[in-house]
């Protein structure tokens, strides 16, 4: 089983997640985190800083596909950020990802307590921009 969380630093669960720098990929096997590495966020097209954050435009943002999210992220069953779009939350759990959106702030942490069943989802930190 594959788990994704979004970083910007590969340590810390990035507020949103479409917004994120990167993601930490953990592989669990056994119920155990086995490996972990840190990919850099080239699919959700609107980053910190970039001139789409720079010129937020509703109507582009609302058009546009998840498709690259959801192709990079196809062998992780479970998704993990502190924040994400409705849209991007709906079309993760219609593809079958579970997804949880927590307080919980450290990556290695939230994972730990997603392994022990004890990690706290808060759907209602789901925005609908």
């Amino acid at each position: 089983m594959k788990i994704a969380v979004a970083s910007d630093d590969g340590k810390m669960i990035a507020q949103h997640f479409g917004r994120t720098k990167g993601f930490l990929i953990y592989d669990i096997e056994q119920n155990a985190i086995k490996s972990s590495q840190y990919i850099a966020n080239t699919f959700t097209h609107h980053h910190h800083g970039d001139h789409h954050e720079q010129k937020h435009n509703h109507e582009h943002e609302h058009a546009h596909s998840h498709a690259g999210i959801l192709e990079a992220l196809q062998s992780c069953g479970t998704i993990i950020s502190r924040g994400m779009g409705r849209r991007l939350l709906d079309d993760f759990q219609n593809n079958n990802k579970q997804v949880y959106i927590t307080d919980e702030a450290d990556a290695a942490s939230a994972v730990q307590l997603f392994l022990k069943g004890e990690l706290t989802h808060l759907p209602g930190k789901s925005c609908s921009h």
